[in-house]
């Protein structure tokens, strides 16, 4: 398609979750809802019409060892767009992907900065890896590189006690998310287990990564304070694996990560029928391949979500969560078109007829 023509999408254009329209226009980039009154060449696509998809939980630029040259991310980075996702929170990197920003044919990426996490508590060559008293200093400096985020670690395995236990003192998460409000950025921290939740929600953070740790104490906490979570069930699917190889060292966990895996789905399903702020995260980059968005939001609706509330999880709800545009009068044409009603089955997110970013066809 040629810099000067015009896109008609025409079909069924999900709008929001109400709203279908019977075609929009894409004119230098933009959305339009009304044909334009002159067009020397006009593309025509057909199709059921989605804003593209968003991945709130995926780390452009890391692999299971730490940061990727820019290469490696570039194809991270195509493999999410071609799956339809052109929106990327990127729940912590230790790589710099600023330059993504100057590509038009990428997904828009909104960073977190990089992990911050205890010392010798996460992922060697992830995170900052720091002490309490260093906590508040951390977050601000994460705050001012990030895009409105930050992401800390908030429990990992603690090997004396074999066992996966918080990471931070009460009063540390307290003054951290505290100073990262300041600055104008949100929360969030990855957390398995239940013992740190009561504390990082008592201390206002915005949201929280994988939340399988929920329970009957913590999720009215949650919903009461509009905490979100990103489940990233295709991520807590691997726990039994992960169990199997730590079992011999460390069986208090291994058991432990079983008992999260087993009761994941009814877990998000409590913090669903509660009123939890829900999206779809699949937490690619790290030992996960890329491109996992259609078979994250098919484990939502396993879980018990109802179709229409999971495509909203990475579409307009997940959008309008993160601040960013959706398919508006005059907004940036980033949308998926697919042959079936997405909303009949879900599944049909995994095979985008077209994917137009800013405007072009690029898949």
């Amino acid at each position: 398609m040629s810099g000067s023509a015009v896109l008609h999408i025409t079909g069924r254009v999900l709008v929001g979750p109400q709203e279908v329209r019977d075609e929009l226009w894409v004119v230098d980039g933009r959305v339009s809802h009304t044909r334009p009154t002159r067009a020397r060449e006009v593309v025509t696509v057909r199709g059921w019409a989605l804003p593209g998809l968003v991945d709130a939980h995926c780390h452009v630029g890391l692999d299971a060892h730490g940061a990727v040259d820019a290469i490696t991310s570039e194809k991270q980075a195509l493999t999410d767009r071609d799956a339809g996702t052109l929106l990327i929170r990127d729940a912590g990197s230790a790589a710099d992907t600023r330059w993504v920003d100057d590509r038009a044919d990428l997904p828009k990426i909104i960073r977190a900065g990089r992990h911050i996490a205890r010392t010798r508590r996460y992922i060697r060559n992830y995170a900052h890896e720091i002490e309490p008293e260093e906590l508040v200093a951390y977050v601000r400096r994460e705050a001012r590189r990030g895009d409105g985020w930050v992401k800390l670690v908030g429990d990992w395995i603690d090997r004396e006690a074999g066992d996966l236990t918080a990471c931070w003192p009460r009063e540390s998460v307290r003054a951290a998310i505290a100073a990262a409000h300041e600055e104008g950025a949100r929360v969030t921290a990855h957390c398995f287990a239940e013992d740190s939740l009561r504390d990082l929600a008592e201390a206002g953070i915005d949201c929280v990564e994988h939340a399988t740790g929920l329970t009957e104490e913590t999720i009215p906490l949650f919903a009461e304070r509009g905490i979100a979570i990103v489940p990233t069930l295709v991520n807590i699917a691997t726990f039994p694996h992960l169990a199997d190889g730590g079992e011999k060292k460390f069986p208090r966990w291994a058991d432990h990560m079983r008992r999260l895996h087993a009761r994941r789905y009814a877990t998000v399903r409590a913090a669903y029928d509660a009123g939890i702020p829900v999206f779809v995260g699949t937490d690619a980059g790290g030992s996960l391949a890329h491109g996992l968005v259609a078979e994250e939001v098919a484990e939502l609706v396993r879980a018990g979500i109802p179709a229409l509330d999971a495509l909203s999880a990475t579409t307009w709800g997940a959008r309008a969560w993160l601040g960013r545009p959706a398919l508006g009068e005059g907004e940036p044409a980033d949308l998926v078109v697919y042959d079936e009603d997405p909303r009949a089955d879900v599944r049909v997110l995994a095979q985008p007829r077209r994917v137009v970013l800013r405007g072009r066809v690029v898949q």
